[in-house]
C-alpha cells in the first residue's frame, strides 16, 4: 500500500512556550501512514525559512518522498497555538504563508506520479480544490477533511470529487451529526466521518451510522487527534481485511481511536519541535 498527503504544511507555532512544530492536515496524514507502516509521500508547498527547512528535514529523516514538492521564496505556513484558561487554543496563522500566492497546480507529471498510489488525501486548507476534478480522474481513492470551516455551499462543489469526507462536528448534536453526514453523502462521497471531539466519531456509508467511543487518556496535547485517528482509520479500512463491510468499519473506527490515544500523548502533532 502507498498512500500521498496533497497539499497544506504548516508549523504550530506554541507561543506559551515558544517551540514550533511540524504540521497541517495533509502532512500529518503522510507522517501517520508512514508511523502505520505504510509507504507515503508529500506533495505540498514550502516556503525557504527556517520553519520550511525543518519541516523538510523532518520528513527526510522519517523516509517520505517529497519528490514532487514545491519551494518559494517566502514565508512557510504557520499556525499560532497559545495556553488559554488551561486549553491549547489556535490564535492566529498566515493563511497558508506561499501556498496562497503558489497554490498547488498539479501537473501531468504530478498525476502520472500520484496514480502510483492507493489514496490520496488533501484538506480545505490546502487551495486545492480547482485540481480536484483532476486528482479524482488519476483513478485514486480521494479523501478531503473540510475540518470544520465547510458550508452546505462548499460541500456541494467539492464532495462531488471526494470518496471520503471528514468533518469536524464538537458543535453540533448527534441528530445533526446524522444529517450532515447524510448530506455529505448525498453529494456525492462514499463513506462520510463526523469527528466529534470526547464525543467520539460516526461514520455513515449511504445505509448505516456507525459510532466509535473514544480511548480516553490523560492528555499532554490533543493536536493531530483527528489526523491520527482518520489516517489509522483508512489505513486498516483500504487493506480490506475483513470481508464484512460492517465488521471492517467497526474494526476501522476502533484502530482509529486507539491511534489517536497514543497521539494525545505527544507534544505538537507528532513531535519534532525546534525553538522559534
Amino acid at each position: 500500500m502507498k498512500v500521498i498527503g496533497v497539499g497544506d504544511n504548516v508549523v504550530d507555532q506554541y507561543l506559551y512556550k515558544k517551540i514550533m512544530y511540524p504540521g497541517g492536515n495533509a502532512l500529518n496524514f503522510s507522517v501517520y501512514a508512514k508511523q502505520l507502516g505504510v509507504e507515503s509521500a508529500y506533495l505540498g508547498v514550502f516556503g525557504n525559512d527556517l520553519a520550511a527547512e525543518h519541516i523538510i528535514q523532518t520528513l527526510k529523516s522519517l523516509d517520505i518522498d517529497l519528490s514532487h514538492c514545491r519551494q518559494h521564496n517566502g514565508e512557510n505556513g504557520y499556525a499560532q497555538v497559545d495556553l488559554i484558561d488551561g486549553d491549547r487554543v489556535f490564535i492566529g496563522g498566515n493563511g497558508g504563508g506561499v501556498q496562497k500566492d503558489h497554490p498547488i497546480l498539479l501537473s501531468e507529471d504530478d498525476l502520472a506520479y500520484i496514480q502510483n498510489f492507493d489514496m490520496a488525501h488533501t484538506s480545505i486548507y490546502s487551495d486545492i480544490e480547482p485540481e480536484l476534478p483532476k486528482l479524482k480522474r488519476t483513478g485514486v481513492l480521494v479523501s478531503f477533511d473540510f475540518s470544520a470551516d465547510y458550508t452546505e455551499e462548499i460541500l456541494k462543489e467539492t464532495c462531488q470529487y471526494v470518496d471520503v469526507s471528514l468533518l469536524s462536528c464538537g458543535q453540533l448534536s448527534d441528530s445533526e451529526v446524522e444529517n450532515l453526514l447524510k448530506t455529505v453523502h448525498r453529494f456525492g462521497s462514499k463513506l462520510a466521518i463526523g469527528t466529534m471531539g470526547s464525543r467520539g466519531s460516526i461514520v455513515f456509508d449511504g445505509q448505516s451510522f456507525y459510532r466509535q467511543e473514544p480511548h480516553f487518556v490523560k492528555p499532554v496535547d490533543t493536536l493531530g487527534a483527528g489526523d491520527s485517528f482518520f489516517t489509522a482509520f483508512m489505513i486498516h479500512y483500504l487493506k480490506k481485511e475483513i470481508e464484512s463491510k460492517e465488521l471492517l468499519l467497526k474494526r476501522s473506527l476502533e484502530e482509529g481511536a486507539k491511534f489517536a490515544a497514543k497521539t494525545c500523548l505527544v507534544d505538537g502533532a507528532f513531535g519534532y519541535g525546534i525553538p522559534f
